[in-house]
């Protein structure tokens, strides 16, 4: 299906509020309101969008092109047969690489809930409409969350994001690598893992986030989200984590914020030793120091002097580091 670009427009428009639509229109293109109205009235005549409510009242959502849902017991199940029947006719039409990234990111995902979930049930549902497509995956097994914590004896089942985080873990090392989640999570505009009250959200061009809600969920659900027209392919995200001339998973970026759970500051050699855990695994690890404002000296000197010393064969990469920050990694390295 092919869209113009002011139907684009319109359209990433209601995907983020559906309210208020036309004046919004009006300003970031600069039109009339008028013609801003004129404009969302073609979309829903072309079947883009869905008009509800009256005056001041009124929502636009994207209309939806397709849709499914089933339930499947897990023992058994296949992930290939699970694409082939559901989502591979949903995207059949969409560029070579936004299938690739669909089979990649699906059929991980899936996998992960048929080996490590120990659900009886596992549902699928399949969402597409003239801008992106949508899948989600749940199950209803022991919880992503608490099967890290328990696997790693950790204190907290926060702690699992930020091994999630890292990469190069799972609960199976015999039959699993350990890349799936790490690497699905970048292929997407949008992914998400929810289990319990935890979430572990992953937006194109922003960092992870660890996002604690009241509800207390059941088993896991995997939320994935790609553009029908995305430019980005699978290799271009491997590449971009693997060390130069080869084909491993060297390289790992790691949001420090997600070590600092809400109300704490990241002062103790603890909490230091928590972060670091597993860098060894990887050739360069670079830590992003986004919205953390300042850091301990424990904690700095513990990772980039007592570790480094330790590890010489890992490169720490601190980046997006404030003044306070910078002068207490500065401070460890010349300890």
């Amino acid at each position: 299906m092919t869209i113009d670009a002011a139907t684009l427009n319109i359209l990433k428009l209601v995907s983020s509020n559906g309210r208020n639509v036309a004046a919004r229109l009006a300003e970031v293109t600069g039109v009339s309101r008028q013609a801003s109205s004129a404009r969302l009235r073609a979309a829903v005549e072309k079947g883009f969008l869905i008009k509800s409510g009256v005056g001041r009242g009124v929502t636009y959502t994207l209309t939806e092109t397709n849709r499914v849902h089933q339930e499947f017991d897990r023992q058994g199940l296949s992930e290939d047969r699970v694409w082939q029947a559901l989502l591979a006719p949903i995207v059949a039409d969409c560029p070579e690489n936004v299938r690739d990234n669909w089979r990649y990111g699906f059929t991980e995902m899936l996998n992960n809930a048929i080996d490590h979930s120990g659900a009886n049930k596992i549902s699928v549902w399949c969402v597409r409409n003239a801008l992106f497509t949508q899948v989600w995956i749940s199950d209803d097994g022991e919880g992503i969350f608490l099967k890290i914590q328990r696997a790693l004896n950790l204190y907290d089942p926060r702690e699992a994001i930020i091994e999630l985080a890292k990469g190069k873990f799972t609960t199976d090392p015999a039959n699993h690598s350990g890349e799936g989640i790490f690497f699905t999570s970048k292929v997407f505009d949008h992914f998400d893992i929810r289990s319990g009250s935890l979430h572990f959200m992953h937006d194109d061009g922003l960092d992870d986030l660890l996002i604690e809600r009241p509800k207390n969920a059941p088993g896991t659900l995997v939320v994935m989200q790609l553009m029908n027209d995305s430019p980005r392919t699978t290799k271009e995200i491997f590449d971009k984590f693997a060390a130069p001339d080869e084909y491993t998973f060297a390289k790992t970026i790691v949001p420090v914020k997600l070590a600092q759970y809400e109300g704490e500051k990241l002062v103790s050699r603890s909490q230091a030793k928590r972060l670091i855990f597993r860098f060894e695994k990887f050739k360069t690890v670079i830590l992003d120091f986004t919205d953390v404002a300042e850091i301990g000296q424990a904690f700095s000197d513990e990772v980039f002097r007592v570790f480094q010393n330790a590890h010489q064969d890992t490169k720490l990469v601190p980046v997006n580091m404030t003044l306070a920050v910078k002068a207490m990694v500065s401070r460890a390295k010349a300890g």
